[in-house]
């Protein structure tokens, strides 16, 4: 696959071609999008805690388990067994959302926590694709 590093406009603003002036990139999607393929799984935002940082319902997740875990980072854990899209505050223990309609959660020693990987990616499909949705049952 080749990408063309281009920005492109939303709404029409000329009439340039795109190809006027460009370099291309031989890169895969995997290449662009996965930096430790092995340890890389994809998961479906559910909810709305998270548009804040950008990740809204329904878009889908490249979380690296392979990933180091820093303060801030955006994270999918397995919380009291349901898997949470969170901020990460290690200095506090808290998970933190990207709303003010959501107070943060503070991790105790009695909760059953395990970050599962760090969100590197995130990105919004505009049309579902069956093949996703017959993972999901």
């Amino acid at each position: 696959m080749k990408i063309i590093p281009v920005y492109i406009e939303a709404g029409i603003s000329g009439f340039e071609s795109p190809a006027a002036e460009y370099r291309e990139l031989n890169l895969s999607l995997e290449e662009l999008l996965l930096q430790h393929p092995n340890a890389t799984f994809f998961g479906l935002a559910n909810g709305r805690s998270m548009e804040g940082k950008g990740i809204f319902n329904g878009d889908v997740l490249v979380v690296d388990r392979a990933e180091h875990v820093s303060n801030g980072a955006v994270i999918v854990a397995n919380f009291n067994g349901c898997f949470v899209c969170k901020i990460i505050d290690t200095e506090n223990a808290l998970l933190l959302s990207a709303s003010e309609s959501h107070k943060p959660i503070k991790i105790s020693d009695s909760d059953d926590f395990q970050i599962e990987g760090v969100v590197n990616v995130s990105f919004r499909l505009h049309k579902q694709l069956p093949v996703l949705l017959s993972c999901l049952g």
